[in-house]
């Protein structure tokens, strides 16, 4: 795990599993326009917090590229599940814009809820294709931009599913100036 500190913002990189968060207040999951299981994190997700997740979901879609909508965390150990969804890369522009919407986004909704802890997978970077490297300067920079803007979100864990991913996170996030 590696950590930095900004304006009060802890952000963290991790090799992990995002529905294996438990202190975690929410998670994020990097979902399809219609909210339901899909497949990569979106299937994983709707698959541990169970039916009821995509019930109360259901008249929250459809979502555009950007947006981000929050929901309860049913059977997750989370309070709640926060939904992104992601531009697909060289389809949705302008990319990187709209992925960093998501990230700020997804924070706006965080403080809303008087959310302390959030946890995000590498949005885009899976089926949507966005090149894993952009996408997490894009979301780096992106949420220690909101740094100084957070009153109640303490903590910014970035999940990744492989060491690889972790590291290339972990090499831009050691580069950004505190």
């Amino acid at each position: 795990m590696s950590q930095k500190t900004f304006h009060n913002l802890v952000i963290e990189c991790v090799t992990g599993d995002i529905v294996r968060q438990p202190d975690m207040d929410a998670i994020v999951n990097a979902a399809n326009a219609q909210l339901r299981m899909g497949g990569g994190v979106a299937g994983a997700i709707h698959r541990a917090a169970g039916p009821g997740l995509e019930e109360e979901c259901r008249p929250l879609a459809p979502i555009e590229p950007g947006q981000a909508v929050i929901s309860g965390g049913h059977d997750l150990p989370n309070r709640h599940v926060i939904h992104c969804l992601g531009p697909v890369y060289g389809q949705d522009e302008p990319a990187a814009e709209l992925l960093a919407a998501c990230y700020r986004h997804a924070l706006q909704l965080a403080e809303e809820a008087g959310i302390e802890s959030i946890a995000f997978p590498a949005i885009s970077t899976g089926a949507f294709g966005y090149p894993l490297a952009e996408a997490a300067r894009v979301a780096l920079c992106t949420v220690i931009d909101e740094a100084p803007r957070l009153a109640t979100v303490r903590l910014v864990r970035f999940v990744l599913h492989d060491p690889a991913d972790q590291r290339v996170h972990v090499e831009i996030l050691e580069g950004l100036d505190a």
